[in-house]
């Protein structure tokens, strides 16, 4: 498969830096709670800048978002969708199970891990896909596939997750999601369907990278303003903390174990197998934290689930990579043992 979007190639050689995003986050998690603790401003006027934050992060994630490589998954259909099942068939089941069993009882910790759970990472998972030595190609064809299914199928997780407690609004549903997700998402396809056509491709690229960085950026500034707005809420959850962890590690171990089935009954190449591993594990807490945020604005303790969950996930995709390299690696071993011995 021939890679038809330069951005493709930049994004198969990006290598993500998870400890010093997890250490980015977590300070703006420290600096948030300092803020809405000790500041001499009042709460409100963190919260009022939530949603221009919200707004920007939205569009620049679906900027970054690559229709075209939609174009360019037809020869691996079987794989795509092997993945998508695999996404969003099994992996809500594994969800459902973990969530159940750490949260259970507790509706709104619950709905913030399923929410967490339920969606498929469409950013940094491709950089830990090619540091595990998968196929990057491939997994650049499964992002468009992942967010829009997610998009899609976010309205009905939320009213699942939530028709008994009646947190969320589904009759301005319809609104909200024109507001905040359709004309973010025209808008910014739009601008970067221009910018392809007017730019050299090397100055195109940068500014692909420029949004790259961007990203994290937007995101702790968010991250800071929902702890600075809810610092008091949130310090009555604290406990929560070590569960989502625990909740996450099992998460990761099912995944992966499932993955690794799925493998073997499909006859994945390793670079497959690698991808598949990857795509199921990490999780696209960004979008999730966004729509939520959006949908059920008055529930910090669902979003600070999301962000735990998000702080977790990063060092453990570091584990799995290393998992993942150990295995082809013996693999190697063995290959070249047997070949000596003929």
């Amino acid at each position: 498969m021939t890679l038809q979007d330069p951005s493709l190639a930049a994004d198969s050689k990006a290598a993500p830096a998870p400890f010093s995003t997890a250490v980015f986050f977590i300070g703006a998690i420290i600096l948030g709670g300092c803020a809405g603790l000790f500041s001499l401003f009042s709460t409100e006027t963190f919260s009022q800048g939530i949603e221009a934050t919200l707004l920007v992060m939205i569009f620049l994630l679906f900027f970054e978002l690559r229709l075209g490589a939609i174009f360019n998954s037809f020869r691996s259909i079987g794989f795509l969708s092997l993945a998508w099942v695999a996404n969003f068939l099994i992996v809500p089941v594994i969800a459902l199970a973990v969530a159940g069993l750490v949260f259970s009882g507790q509706p709104l910790l619950f709905a913030g891990l399923m929410l967490y759970f339920l969606a498929p990472c469409t950013d940094w998972f491709l950089g830990f896909t090619r540091l595990a030595k998968g196929d990057t190609e491939l997994g650049a064809a499964l992002i468009p596939i992942n967010i829009i299914t997610q998009l899609l199928l976010f309205p009905f997780w939320l009213w699942l997750l939530t028709k008994s407690t009646g947190l969320a609004d589904f009759e301005a549903m319809p609104r909200m999601l024109m507001q905040w997700f359709v004309f973010p998402l025209l808008a910014a396809q739009s601008l970067r369907f221009v910018l392809d056509k007017l730019l050299p491709q090397t100055a195109y690229e940068r500014v692909l990278s420029g949004i790259d960085l961007c990203v994290p950026g937007v995101l702790a500034a968010l991250i800071f303003q929902i702890f600075a707005t809810h610092i008091g809420e949130i310090t009555g959850q604290l406990n929560m903390v070590a569960l989502v962890t625990l909740a996450v590690c099992l998460f990761f171990i099912a995944t992966l174990v499932t993955g690794k089935l799925l493998s073997r009954l499909a006859r994945l190449t390793y670079p497959q197998q690698a991808l598949l591993s990857m795509t199921m594990a990490a999780r696209n807490a960004p979008l999730m934290l966004a729509l939520t945020a959006v949908a059920i604005p008055d529930q910090p303790i669902v979003l600070v689930v999301i962000v735990a969950g998000m702080l977790v996930e990063i060092p453990l995709l570091t584990a799995l990579k290393q998992l993942l390299l150990k295995r082809t690696l013996g693999r190697s071993k063995e290959h070249v043992f047997r070949t000596n011995h003929l």
